[in-house]
């Protein structure tokens, strides 16, 4: 007879990938929504045992506005859930079950504490595959990503001051959890780049796209948190703004304001946000929304071909 190895008890160490899947998969969810002109499936993060989930914007929008969206557990039980609040500049939202039972919040970790080469894993349902799990490192952070909407006016845009992973992730991942070796979320996984898109046109939303190349993108958590704190609480979110108009024409390096307010005059060139630089004005947008309403911002700036520096408090206003 051929020898094999005996039957073992399943489990495994803590820091393992399957240690970390089998603690985090109950608190992880497929969802599928349906509305008059589209569907799709997507993944989602139990949040509290009240029932509130967390997932993407572009996951549920086709179900925002008399659509279905129906969730599954990792156990098999599907229900139906309501949206409690979404927000298209941060493509987030919450969606709430009810009377489901023994629901697990996901734990939330700290994305300040992620370093560039920390391993990670990412659950969802790829092209609809329920608790499929990927495995990698973290490739970047803040990374400035825009996604989905008209970039030329603004309209339903989203950006993100993402971290980058090459854990693989693929239509159907939106709004699944990016974890750390402790099984901690760090971020919501959110878009990809695939190797049709051209240099400098930006990233898309994952149903958009045909496959992952190893270029994934999530919302820290930190940031995640917020807004999803604020949609339970108040159906929206607020966004950190600067208070001025950008002129959207311009193609030089930085951001060029078009209207004068707070210190800032029409014409001038911002080129960092603390520091950091900003190469365009969506870039600008993605820096300022990594910070809260009331935050301190020091902007550099070229005027009349001199650079200066000043520091502003960033406003507030209502997200949709």
């Amino acid at each position: 007879m051929l020898t094999q190895a005996g039957k073992d008890d399943g489990g495994r160490a803590a820091g393992t990938v399957a240690g970390i899947v089998a603690r985090a998969l109950p608190s992880v969810v497929t969802l599928r929504v349906s509305g008059d002109d589209a569907s799709g499936t997507g993944t989602g993060i139990v949040l509290d045992g009240r029932g509130d989930i967390l997932t993407n914007n572009h996951v549920v929008r086709a179900g925002g506005g008399g659509g279905a969206i129906s969730v599954r557990f990792s156990g098999g039980q599907t229900v139906k859930a309501e949206v409690v609040g979404r927000d298209v500049g941060y493509d987030l939202a919450v969606v709430r079950v009810h009377g489901v039972r023994g629901l697990r919040a996901m734990p939330l970790g700290n994305s300040d504490n992620v370093r560039v080469g920390d391993p990670v894993v990412a659950i969802g349902a790829p092209f609809g595959l329920d608790n499929t799990v990927t495995a990698g490192i973290v490739s970047a952070k803040e990374r400035p990503v825009t996604t989905g909407g008209d970039a030329s006016d603004g309209s339903d845009v989203s950006y993100l001051d993402a971290l980058q992973t090459d854990a693989p992730i693929n239509p159907g991942n939106s709004g699944g959890p990016l974890l750390d070796a402790r099984g901690l979320l760090v971020g919501v996984n959110s878009a990809i780049r695939s190797a049709d898109e051209q240099d400098g046109e930006g990233e898309g939303e994952e149903g958009s796209q045909s496959g992952s190349v190893g270029l994934g993108f999530a919302i820290p958590v930190n940031q995640a948190k917020r807004v999803a704190e604020e949609l339970i609480n108040h159906g929206k979110a607020t966004h950190p703004v600067i208070g001025v108009t950008l002129d959207l024409d311009y193609a030089g390096d930085g951001a060029r304001v078009a209207t004068p307010k707070a210190g800032l005059k029409a014409g001038d060139v911002i080129t960092r946000v603390d520091g950091q630089p900003v190469h365009s004005g969506d870039e600008l947008v993605v820096r300022t929304r990594a910070h809260r309403p009331g935050d301190h911002l020091r902007l550099t700036l070229r005027r009349g071909g001199e650079d200066m520096t000043l520091s502003l408090v960033l406003g507030s206003a209502t997200g949709g």
